[in-house]
């Protein structure tokens, strides 16, 4: 794993990385049920840097984990948010699927099975790991809701890969209903 592939501001600004200080480089706060998204840069599937906190700045935001790209359960979840994905969208929230692959592994994916949303590289598992979802150096499979303005409100851990997109979207639906949008 490349120690530069990941980076937040605190780091670009310390750039000395040796093997001993990666273990313990960037942590994030644990983030509950009312937290904010906090300002975190992953790289995307095209490996630009994406600022997480800005996502949710103009819409709700869905961050659906996966333990590793294009294998079955993944490409299970990740097929029904894509088949999905317009409902989403027309109920003012993104779609990102978020896990520790590569870029070039997700950019792979993406192309293969046609994901209309993008992918979000967190190789270190540290956005990962503050959700609650990593552990033992793996990704537990998930799904986070966040409304505009970045505020947790909806997570799902662990999930079945056919119910996670059904289930983030009823409760979006249901965000809607009790907004009194109906």
């Amino acid at each position: 794993m490349d120690p530069c592939s990941l980076q937040s501001k605190a780091d670009t600004d310390a750039e000395s990385g040796g093997a001993a200080e990666d273990k313990a480089a960037v942590s994030l706060s644990p983030i509950d049920i009312g937290d904010v998204l906090p300002s975190y840069t992953l790289k995307n599937e095209k490996d630009e840097d994406v600022d997480v906190a800005s996502l949710a700045a103009e819409k709700g935001v869905v961050f659906f984990l996966v333990p590793k790209a294009d294998t079955p359960g993944c490409t299970t979840q990740a097929c029904g948010f894509r088949d999905i994905y317009p409902d989403f969208t027309s109920s003012g929230f993104e779609v990102y699927c978020l896990s520790a692959d590569k870029p070039t592994a997700q950019a792979k994916w993406q192309t293969k099975k046609n994901l209309p949303y993008p992918l979000l590289s967190d190789p270190k598992r540290v956005l990962i790991t503050a959700l609650g979802a990593g552990e033992g150096g793996k990704t537990k499979r998930s799904h986070f809701i966040f409304e505009k303005g970045g505020k947790l409100v909806d997570k799902k851990m662990p999930v079945k890969p056919v119910d996670s997109p059904k289930l983030a979207l009823e409760f979006i639906k249901g965000l809607k209903a009790s907004a009194g949008e109906s």
